[in-house]
Order: C-alpha cells, then sequence, then structure tokens
C-alpha cells in the first residue's frame, strides 16, 4: 500500500497508511523501506533521512542493504556528508557494504559530496563491481574536471572489456565538451555509434557544447542531423529533452558564428515552447558575437511578452552584456530598474559585477562605484570589474586605491588583475608606478609576465616619448612579441615622430600579418544613444535624414574653432590630396559627425555620449578639445582603448591615449 501510493504520487496517504502500521505495530524492514524510497523518489531528503533515523534510533530497527541504497542518495542531495560517512562505517561492520548495490550508492554519495578520494578508496575496495560502479567514478570525474582520472578509467573498462553503455560515453563526451575539444568530443561520439550504443539527450547535448566551445561548425551540423534522427522526430518523446536540444543547437550555432541559422530555430519554436532558456541562449548569442542592437531588441521583446515566467539573472546579464558592448547607459538604467522593481534574489552578485561593467562602458563610473559600493558580498570580479572602469576613465589613482585595497583584504591579484593595473597606469601616465607593479608582480604574486602585460608596458612606456626603453623592453620578452605589441609602439613612434623605429614595428607587424593570413581591418564608425535609440554614423555617411542639417552644424562648429586657433591635422586624413581638401575630409569623420547630430537632437547641459569602434584621430581629439569650449555639453568619448570625458577645452586623457 505504502508503495503504491508512492508510485501514484500520493505522498501524504503513502505516510498515513505507514503511520497506521506504527500505532498498530505491524511495521517491518520492508514497510521502513517503501516509505523512506516514496520520499528519496520524491526528491524529499530531508524526510528520506528522517524516517531512517527514526527507524535506527526510535524504532531500533537494523538497516539492510536495501535501507542503505535508499537512504545514501538522499544524504548527497543534501549534502550530508557525516550522516553518508556514519552509514558507511555501520555497511562497513555489518558487511553490507560488500553487497554491489550498497557499494555503488556509497561511491556515489562520497563523489557528490566532492570527496572523491574516499570515493575511488571504496571503488578499489570493491571485490564485485559492475558497469554503473565505473559509471559512478568516471562520472563524476568529469563532472569536477578531473579528466585525466575519467579517460584513465574509461581506458582500463575498454582493456578489462566492461560494457560500455550511454551513461560511460556522454560522461567522456562530456569531459571533452567542458575542456573545449569538441573534435576529440565527436571523435568519441563516432566510436560510440560503430559500437552500437544509441545517444540520449546528455550525449546529444554535450556533443553540442563540444561543437560550440571549439567553434566546430561542420561537426556541429553533423551533430544536428543525429538530433534529428535520435530525438527531435521520435513519437512520444520527452518535450523537456527536446527543448534541451533545441536550446543547445541555438548555442551551438551561435558560438560558430552562424547566428542566422540559431534565428532561424528559434523563430520556428511556438511562443508557448520557447523557455527562459530559450530567449536566454538566444540573446547571449547576439551579445557575445557583436550584435548587441538585436540582443536588447529581443530583450525587450521578451519583455513585453505575457510569459508565466520572468528573465532570470543570466537573461539580465546578457542584455547588459549587449548595453555595455554600445555603451547604451539609458536601456542599461532600464535594465537596471527592472531589476531592482522585480528583486532578483536581493539583486544576485553576477547580475551587480555586470552592472559595475556595464556603467563603467557605457560613461558613468560614479554609478559603478555606486553599485560596489552597495554590495553586500563582493569577489574578485566585483573589484577588478571596478577598477578596470576607473582605469578607462583615466582615473588611474582610484584604480590603484582599489587595488590597495584588493590586497589589504588579503585577495591575491592574479594576470588580469595585473594587466588592469598597468592599463589603468598607462591611461593615467603613471610611468613610475607601472614599472614599480610590473617588475614586482612575479616576486610578490608570483605572477610571470605574459605578452599582454609588455605590451602594456610598451604602450606605457611609449606614450611617454621613452621609446628607447619600450624597445629594449619588447627585446628583453622571454616570447616572441605578438602584434598588439608591435601595435603599441608603432602607435607611440607616429606621436612622437620616430619615423625609423616606426618602420621597424611596421616590418615586424607585417611579417606577424602575413604569417596569419592578414589582419583585418573594421570599418571605422562612431554611435551616439538618443531617446529613440542608437543613431550610426561612417566616414563620409550622408544617409541620415538629417545630413544636411548635421553638415551645416559641423561646418559652423570647425569655422568658429577655427577662429578660436584649431588647424586641421592633415595628417589623419589618408588620402593623396592637397591640405585644402584634406581638411574637408577630416570634418567627415565619424565621430566628427556623431557629435554635430547629438548637438542638433540633444537638450542643452545633457552630456553627449559617443562610441567609436577603432582609436578616435588625433585630429577629432583636438577639434572635440575646442568644440567643448563652445557647446553646452560636456562630450563623452569612448573609443576602442579608453573614454575621453570633454570639458571647456581639456580631456581626462591628459595626452595619454
Amino acid at each position: 500500500m505504502v508503495a503504491m501510493y508512492g508510485r501514484c504520487g500520493g505522498l501524504g496517504d503513502a505516510r498515513k497508511v505507514f503511520d497506521e502500521m506504527l500505532e498498530r505495530g505491524v511495521e517491518d524492514i520492508v514497510s521502513w523501506n517503501s516509505v523512506m524510497a516514496v520520499y528519496a523518489q520524491s526528491g524529499d531528503s530531508e524526510n528520506a533521512v528522517g524516517i531512517f533515523g527514526l527507524m535506527v534510533g526510535g524504532f531500533g530497527v537494523n538497516p539492510d542493504a536495501v535501507s542503505l541504497v535508499n537512504v545514501l542518495p538522499s544524504c548527497a542531495s543534501l549534502g550530508e556528508v557525516m550522516w553518508g560517512m556514519q552509514i558507511h562505517d555501520y555497511g562497513v561492520k555489518s558487511g553490507l557494504v560488500e553487497d554491489v548495490f550498497v557499494g555503488n550508492a556509497v561511491i556515489d554519495m562520497y563523489a557528490k559530496c566532492g570527496m572523491m578520494d574516499e570515493a575511488n578508496s571504496v571503488f578499489d575496495r570493491m571485490r564485485i563491481k559492475d558497469v554503473v560502479s565505473w559509471n559512478a567514478m568516471v562520472t563524476e570525474y568529469s563532472q569536477i574536471g578531473w579528466f585525466e582520472n575519467a579517460i584513465g578509467l574509461f581506458d582500463k573498462m575498454r582493456e578489462e572489456k566492461i560494457e560500455l553503455n550511454v551513461v560511460t560515453w556522454s560522461a567522456v563526451i562530456a569531459g571533452y565538451a567542458q575542456r573545449g575539444h569538441g573534435y576529440q568530443a565527436v571523435d568519441v561520439f563516432r566510436e560510440m555509434m560503430a559500437c552500437g550504443s544509441e545517444p540520449n539527450v546528455v550525449t546529444l547535448v554535450s556533443l553540442l557544447s563540444g561543437c560550440a566551445s571549439s567553434g566546430a561548425l561542420n561537426h556541429g551540423r553533423e551533430t544536428h542531423g543525429c538530433t534529428i534522427k535520435w530525438m527531435l522526430e521520435l513519437e512520444g518523446n520527452d518535450s523537456g529533452n527536446d527543448m534541451m536540444v533545441i536550446n543547445g543547437l541555438i548555442d551551438m550555432y551561435t558560438k560558430c558564428k552562424s547566428v542566422k541559422l540559431a534565428r532561424t530555430i528559434f523563430d520556428s519554436l511556438s511562443r508557448d515552447t520557447k523557455s527562459v532558456v530559450t530567449w536566454t541562449v538566444m540573446i547571449g548569442g547576439y551579445a557575445q558575437h557583436g550584435e548587441a542592437n538585436e540582443a536588447l531588441e529581443l530583450f525587450y521583446q521578451m519583455l513585453r511578452q505575457d510569459f508565466n515566467f520572468k528573465p532570470n539573472g543570466f537573461t539580465i546579464c546578457c542584455a547588459l552584456m549587449a548595453c555595455a558592448c554600445l555603451g547604451a547607459l539609458r536601456s542599461g538604467k532600464e535594465i537596471h530598474v527592472h531589476i531592482l522593481r522585480n528583486q532578483y534574489d536581493s539583486m544576485k552578485l553576477y547580475v551587480a559585477n555586470c552592472l559595475i561593467d556595464m556603467y563603467s562602458k557605457s560613461g558613468d563610473v560614479d554609478a559603478a562605484r555606486l553599485v560596489f559600493d552597495n554590495l553586500e558580498h563582493r569577489n574578485e570580479v566585483s573589484w577588478t570589474s571596478l577598477m578596470t572602469g576607473y582605469g578607462m576613465h583615466g582615473r588611474g589613482e582610484e584604480a590603484l586605491q582599489i587595488f590597495d585595497e584588493i590586497q589589504r583584504l588579503g585577495l591575491v591579484p592574479d594576470g588580469v588583475t595585473y594587466l588592469v593595473v598597468l592599463y589603468a597606469c598607462c591611461h593615467s601616465g603613471m610611468i613610475d608606478e607601472g614599472m614599480r607593479y610590473f617588475n614586482g608582480m612575479s616576486k610578490n604574486s608570483g605572477v610571470v609576465p605574459g605578452p599582454e602585460h609588455y605590451a602594456c608596458m610598451a604602450d606605457l612606456l611609449g606614450r611617454a616619448g621613452r621609446l628607447d626603453d619600450a624597445m629594449n623592453l619588447i627585446k628583453s620578452m622571454p616570447m616572441e612579441p605578438t602584434p598588439i605589441v608591435w601595435v603599441a609602439l608603432l602607435s607611440a613612434c607616429r606621436i612622437h615622430g620616430n619615423i625609423e623605429l616606426g618602420e621597424y614595428a611596421a616590418d615586424r607587424l607585417a611579417a606577424l600579418d602575413s604569417e596569419n593570413d592578414g589582419i583585418q581591418k573594421r570599418p571605422g564608425c562612431s554611435w551616439v544613444q538618443g531617446k529613440k535609440g542608437t543613431t550610426t554614423f561612417f566616414v563620409g555617411d550622408r544617409t541620415h535624414p538629417q545630413s544636411e542639417k548635421i553638415y551645416h552644424i559641423l561646418a559652423d562648429l570647425i569655422q568658429r574653432i577655427k577662429g578660436m586657433g584649431y588647424v586641421p591635422e592633415t595628417s589623419f586624413a589618408l588620402h593623396d590630396v592637397d591640405d585644402e581638401e584634406k581638411g574637408d575630409l577630416l570634418s567627415e569623420h565619424s565621430e566628427k559627425l556623431a557629435l554635430a547630430y547629438a548637438i542638433l537632437t540633444t537638450p542643452p547641459g545633457t552630456p553627449i555620449r559617443i562610441t567609436k569602434n577603432l582609436r578616435v584621430c588625433g585630429d577629432c581629439h583636438t577639434a572635440m578639445k575646442y568644440i567643448s569650449m563652445i557647446i553646452e555639453h560636456e562630450i563623452i568619448l569612448r573609443d576602442s582603448s579608453r573614454f575621453h570625458h570633454f570639458k571647456k577645452g581639456s580631456c581626462s586623457c591628459r595626452g595619454y591615449w
């Protein structure tokens, strides 16, 4: 009766029958095991463990093998390792652990409690093992990242001719996928197919994850074909399993840069079929691959839908990532309000960290600091995100104060932290501090400088005009300089007019360029945020409906600042024409057009926020300093390197850009 009610979902009725048996004194070990199994199978681990304790402590009933097999998974679910160890001890003393099912349950309990050494010890002492014993070890090793151990056991299983089932194959495929070895995961899958084993949802989702992490589009398409054969077109198949596979397909195609294919799958799903995961995967795919406008458009579309679910923390993070990419402060603030109104578990830390990053990259580092200061708990990402924000805005002293606080709290800086420190020093002209941190990072924190750290130092020294020191540093590198190192030196040579060293840096860059099949240059563009969304401009752009007004405002501004001493820096006009024509070409640069449009559409006194996908050109930088003296706006320009705050004729970069 107890078991029957449990199988039918009548948990309360099952317990009622069992309690009546207790009152009448007719219970036995079978009835105890039945009610324990009912609780365990329904996911009520606390009551399962409670029944076991009542049986042993309250009624003095000695557990049998079935009792241990029922209660140990519940101990694992609750993380009650002390209970599990006591039950294991009882199993050893009573001899029940010799039962292969009990042994497997003990292994599983230790593994899920993160005690793999104990699990391995039990596994080694088992006289009789079945495929479940082996699978438990292989699966847990794979899940915790001990992949060499998992592969070692997998190979041993094949040596001993133990029959491999779908659980074994899936665990190994998942292990390869987690390490980004998509091609090896596909090889194992093909071997699995050759052995006649049929994949399940875990196999296919793991395989898609492996293809996604390694960008293996062709293998991903091959896996897509397998999902149609084995999962998606089977009648009576579990719809939840189908959606796990479909979400995996969308994720794979976005990460393999086939976003249109991913969107086709997304759009083919009915409104009621899509889950919060489906929306999140698609929004995240757009955000992570440079299609931030599409990500935000889809996010707002999701908010407008009348679903029985709302965006989760991961969805919010994807949307904030898109805002950070665009510098879309208005949208970022709207999402922040949505977070506060919907009380996302009092704002999860990873969401708060994304807010810090969004505000920093959208030009409002003070708002980022406010979010940071209101956090009850902080991790390394929180500190590093704020420090990065200060560095981007040229507030190096505040960035270093954050770094000092990190060390005071006993947090150990890693390579990324030091890179942010050097970046902050570079963009604030803090040469001595940068040298001190660079020279001490290995001694003080055990962090060996990598190519990125050397590039930052070459940039720091080069901007300060110490080109010989920068070159000597590059020569001292224990590894081959990467393109970013030579780009830093070349930029410094251009600033300081060192033609000979600049040509050398250009030759080295060209050599690396040819080795890597050429570096693609992106077309420059700038965009500005307004009430009606984002407006983008390219050089010489005349496609905007208000182009005539934009060019009229720009011409008037250029004329006025020339009277204040502005002289176009024609070296930045890369065309073989005379200086007058070069000056005209300079006035058509995308950042100047974006500024003119913003002046046309922004109320006086409101900051103008412009983003450029490349580094701002020197002439535009000079022109904006002059223009900031005659307009009633602060100009906040974010380029590919840093932020520039133009106000009353000066820039926050102080020439370090």
